[in-house]
């Protein structure tokens, strides 16, 4: 550790779904695979500083939900071997992937659920093997808002009872279930929606929040659920009082219930490729049209009221997606975000 950055928790972690998110499809850019984003992460140093994990995606090409034991041991293996652990791991809950919406309370409940189970025992196996110290497993609702707003309320009970049905799943192979707010998931698309959804559920111990800055940024502008808007009509983004005290409101009924962090950048724009629905732009740490002050706001997720450190996270990742597999393939995207996620720890990490 360079003397320069004395602070060694939370652990540094990189996504490795942006290889896949986005990817594929008509027209769409082929995947990166697991073995590079694994090369590309590891080449990254600051300061003599380097990631400490990755965060994975259960489904090919990288690794697939229903591998073996002897498979995924190789795997790993192989993540061991660049000097990694493993954090959170993302369920593949969707109907295209093998899930099924929340909402559906018939075969929809019944796949989403097998889809968790699966994710469950894939972490519980890894933890046992010492690869996997900390971490959640990832899940969403996997429907719209659109059918969602067809009942709001209907649609949020039987969402809701989904989530409980998962969280008992989760509590059996002592896993935690974070569900990650954006804009395209049904009853998670603006921030009162989610937390209505968290305390209907009612279970903050096994199942919370998992906040991305820049899903969290397109809450404050009330997309997909304009009552629900909290910076104002045209605000002006010069403005940084004003964003600030938006954010508060916004993380002051968030953080509570967030067990997972992702530090990411978003330029105040929806966006969406290939088989992903738009949803919040994620920019790269170092883009000049990125409305957040990385290392000022994340400490509005990792500190609470008073300012103190919440020491929640044993690790934060970075997610980045949708972007351009040439920009992917640049070792200096890597260290740029590197430096990002150092500057947030250097803010608000502590020291073992």
């Amino acid at each position: 550790m360079s003397g320069t950055h004395a602070n060694t928790f939370p652990k540094l972690h990189n996504a490795m779904w942006p290889g896949l998110v986005g990817k594929g499809g008509d027209g769409g850019e082929p995947p990166i695979y697991l073995d590079t984003m694994l090369e590309l992460t590891a080449a990254a140093e600051v300061d003599g500083v380097k990631f400490d994990g990755v965060d994975i995606f259960l489904f090919d090409p990288h690794i697939d939900i229903n591998i073996s034991d002897a498979n995924l041991k190789g795997i790993a293996d192989k993540i061991a071997a660049k000097g990694f652990v493993v954090g959170s791991v993302v369920a593949p809950v969707w109907p295209p992937t093998g899930g099924g919406s929340a909402m559906d309370e018939g075969e929809g409940r019944t796949h989403f659920l097998q889809q968790v189970a699966k994710a469950c025992r894939i972490g519980q196996k890894l933890r046992e093997w010492g690869m996997r110290p900390h971490g959640v497993v990832r899940i969403d609702s996997a429907c719209g808002p659109g059918d969602w707003a067809a009942d709001p309320d209907g649609n949020q009970r039987k969402i809701a009872e989904t989530f409980k049905q998962a969280a008992k799943v989760a509590r059996d192979h002592g896993e935690r279930l974070a569900a990650e707010g954006e804009i395209c998931w049904g009853g998670m698309h603006s921030w009162r929606t989610m937390v209505d959804l968290l305390e209907r559920v009612g279970e903050p111990e096994t199942l919370g929040f998992q906040a991305d800055m820049a899903h969290t940024l397109l809450y404050t502008l009330g997309e997909n659920a304009p009552e629900d808007r909290i910076l104002p009509v045209g605000y002006d983004w010069k403005d940084k009082a004003v964003l600030d005290a938006a954010l508060r409101t916004l993380t002051s009924a968030l953080r509570p219930w967030t067990l997972d962090f992702h530090v990411a950048q978003n330029d105040a724009t929806v966006f969406g490729s290939g088989s992903h629905d738009h949803t919040g732009r994620h920019c790269l740490a170092t883009d000049p049209n990125g409305k957040l002050d990385i290392p000022h706001h994340a400490g509005f997720w990792m500190r609470d009221e008073r300012g103190g450190l919440t020491r929640k996270f044993d690790h934060i990742c970075w997610d980045g997606c949708m972007f351009p597999n040439a920009v992917m393939m640049d070792p200096n995207t890597w260290r740029d975000i590197l430096k990002a996620m150092i500057a947030v720890r250097d803010a608000h990490g502590w020291t073992a």
